[in-house]
């Protein structure tokens, strides 16, 4: 039915039964693992620089804006929770096998985004919890971007974060992880209104 009306607009467009039957959701599939692995691979490359770069000395990009300046962090965000770096260790754990669960069901190009950043943030800061000093789950995370008045950051956070603002965006349009909108399931609603974006 789909291909003789003609292509859907974008992914999120497309019923999830038009999804199952074609290659569409190994596309999302392949856009969510993609995204993943190169986030994650720069994240970790960029941690690896920074230790071996910023050990000694700070080093400006934009003025006094953003530092390059190297800090070990044992707590999550802000540098809260310093004395649950486990906890936060069995956390990420748990996120990453959840989000990897949600991605078998992924119906949507901006979900696919979404949960592809969010598994490499997730993945980066817990790699180093794992493998870095003091030990396994104990492990301080790498932080060395600096802005005034903000804690030092990394690249996994920035991804985390881009993965919030993405789920609220997907949230908001009422698009669920499969593809489908929340305002389909209102009977009161015509066909054409439902396919609204």
């Amino acid at each position: 039915m789909q291909a003789a009306r003609g292509t859907s607009l974008s992914d999120d467009d497309a019923t999830p039964e038009s999804r199952s039957t074609t290659h569409g959701g190994g596309r999302l599939r392949l856009r969510f693992a993609a995204i993943a692995l190169v986030v994650y691979l720069v994240d970790i490359l960029t941690k690896i620089v920074a230790v071996d770069e910023l050990a000694d000395r700070d080093i400006p990009l934009v003025g006094d804006f953003l530092v390059l300046h190297l800090t070990r962090n044992p707590g999550a965000a802000f540098s809260t929770g310093t004395q649950f770096t486990e906890v936060l260790s069995v956390i990420a754990i748990v996120a990453v096998v959840v989000v990897l669960w949600l991605s078998r069901r992924l119906g949507s190009a901006g979900w696919a985004t979404a949960l592809g950043f969010l598994l490499a943030g997730v993945a980066g800061n817990l790699t180093d919890r794992i493998f870095r000093d003091p030990g396994p789950l104990r492990g301080h995370v790498i932080d060395f971007l600096m802005l005034p008045n903000w804690p030092v950051f990394n690249i996994a956070d920035v991804a985390i974060n881009i993965a919030a603002g993405l789920i609220l965006i997907q949230a908001f349009r009422g698009i669920r992880i499969d593809g489908t909108r929340e305002d389909a399931d209102d009977p009161e609603r015509t066909e054409p209104e439902a396919k609204q974006t």
